[in-house]
């Protein structure tokens, strides 16, 4: 028995060691930490309980069995947040680059698998350099095993990827299939083909921090939803994004304690400015709603015309997506409709209700746009809507013209509670743009028709610049003061707490493309 467990002490203490302290320090000098430091500081103190530590690679070819490392590049188990049960792998540069290997990889779809089975959040902190060469198609395998068991579990647990070193080729996959991706600035990359492929096949020279780096994702593709500067910041972030989700798509989410005042908000009065076409920060009508700094924005700095997040209202979770008229004007286009179309699918998988905040002038024209498909996309978000089950409720703070209206939670697809403040215009379009097509004859007849043109613009707005007509129809539930909104949305979230509504029988829908 004291053979074995020195044997046990040996593997154990070689398998904390990772590649050795040479590779260590050449990690800290990347200004990246290694897999074990990154854990301690991502789960609560002493909560993490290592699995398959003494696993070892199983190739002989090119003499591998003279490399053998005690949990072959990737560290694995189970821990706690915030003191709720997450799932986690952490791959670790400092074992074959973090390689992955058809042994790397069967311990990752294990815990995968356990993470499913305990109906608990699964994260995974990605540093790699990819499939392990010396293993060939085994390794192959080994991802699409991995990525086979991502699809499986959407929408069942939450799933975080964390990309904090190299991931590149085939690795990609797995993380833009989980639910939400963080990229830490200047030491971590994501593309499917690094700057030697490019350049070998366009001749285009770039950078790989250009090519596929935080910054990149974070602003023109849209691949990762936030870029952080730091290891520790990146598992700060992942912590506090998790204490929005439930364990999984039966649970309600995590409330925290409140206690209950007036609940007025005098502030939110003044924001809106008389004038319709300037601009207001929607993320001060946020903060004046939600409890107090608990918003957390999602996908920042893309997509800048609408804006998603995370807050808490009176102690509970909901997710918020508001037109931003600081952008754009706030209009829905490409971009902006297909990250608030996922945004919205992932609040309802796992019963997050949706807040939503409206000043949209409609969607954006050009050839662009068309181009690119804004009809598609702009149907995810109408889709994404209207098949949500979740408790819904919508506020518009001032325009809601055209489409836009209809696709931004309206009353018609489905909305719980639909709210406006007296500043709100709902009409087919702008007064302007509507009352030179009704009245263009009377314009165009009219002795000044600069000055009849005025006319019928105002004659316009006094009809529709204003919340009342739909109001009259009961497409707006109640016409309520900007200050009172805060009280009216505890209320009103209260009574759909138990929202419960029937689907048809069928295998699922097939969203827009």
């Amino acid at each position: 028995m004291a053979d074995q467990r020195k044997k046990l002490a040996e593997r154990l203490a070689a398998a904390r060691e990772g590649g050795g302290a040479k590779r260590v320090q050449k990690q800290h000098e990347r200004g990246k930490l290694t897999a074990r430091a990154r854990i301690e500081i991502l789960l609560d103190p002493g909560s993490f309980e290592e699995i398959g530590a003494l696993v070892i690679h199983r190739t002989h070819d090119f003499e591998m069995q003279k490399q053998i490392y005690p949990g072959d590049g990737v560290v694995t188990g189970y821990g706690t947040i915030h003191g709720r049960l997450v799932y986690l792998f952490a791959q670790d540069f400092t074992v074959f680059g973090g390689s992955l290997s058809e042994t790397h990889a069967e311990k990752i779809c294990k815990i995968m698998d356990l993470a499913v089975v305990a109906r608990a959040p699964f994260l995974g902190l990605n540093d790699s350099g990819g499939a392990r060469i010396q293993e060939g198609v085994r390794s192959l395998g080994g991802y699409a095993d991995i990525f086979y068991r991502n699809v499986h579990a959407s929408g069942v647990i939450p799933q975080i990827s964390a990309i904090m070193g190299p991931c590149a080729g085939g690795a990609v996959y797995s993380p833009a299939m989980t639910d939400f991706t963080i990229m830490v600035k200047n030491t971590s990359y994501m593309f499917v083909t690094g700057p030697n492929v490019v350049k070998t096949v366009t001749n285009e020279e770039v950078s790989a921090e250009d090519l596929g780096g935080a910054t990149t994702h974070s602003t023109k593709s849209g691949v990762t939803h936030f870029a952080v500067e730091n290891d520790v910041e990146c598992l700060q972030v992942m912590r506090k994004l998790i204490s929005y989700f439930p364990q999984n798509c039966d649970d309600k989410p995590p409330s925290t304690s409140y206690e209950f005042s007036e609940e007025m908000r005098p502030q939110l009065a003044n924001l809106i400015p008389e004038e319709s076409t300037l601009p207001y920060d929607m993320l001060e009508v946020i903060a004046e709603l939600l409890d107090e700094d608990s918003f957390l924005e999602v996908h920042q700095a893309f997509a800048q015309n609408i804006i998603t997040g995370f807050g808490r209202l009176a102690g509970k979770s909901i997710g918020i997506v508001a037109n931003q008229p600081t952008v754009l004007a706030g209009v829905l286009d490409v971009e902006s409709s297909r990250k608030a179309a996922r945004f919205v699918r992932f609040c309802d998988s796992f019963n997050i209700p949706l807040l939503v905040l409206v000043d949209v002038p409609g969607f954006l024209p050009g050839t662009d746009q068309e181009w690119n498909g804004v009809i598609m996309h702009g149907a995810k978000l109408l889709y994404a809507f209207s098949e949500a089950s979740v408790p819904r409720i919508t506020v518009i703070t001032r325009k809601a013209y055209g489409g836009a209206y209809d696709v931004m939670n309206s009353k018609h697809i489905g909305a719980d509670y639909n709210f406006a403040w007296p500043s709100a215009e709902i009409a087919v379009m702008g007064a302007k743009g509507a009352s030179a097509i009704i009245f263009k004859r009377e314009i165009q007849d009219a002795a000044d028709s600069a000055a009849k043109a005025i006319e019928k613009e105002k004659e316009y707005q006094d009809k529709f610049a204003n919340p009342f007509l739909a109001a009259e129809r009961g497409f707006i539930d109640e016409v309520i003061l900007p200050e009172e909104t805060r009280r009216k949305l505890i209320r009103a979230f209260a009574t759909i707490d138990r929202k419960s509504l029937p689907r048809p029988n069928r295998k699922h829908g097939n969203i827009p493309l």
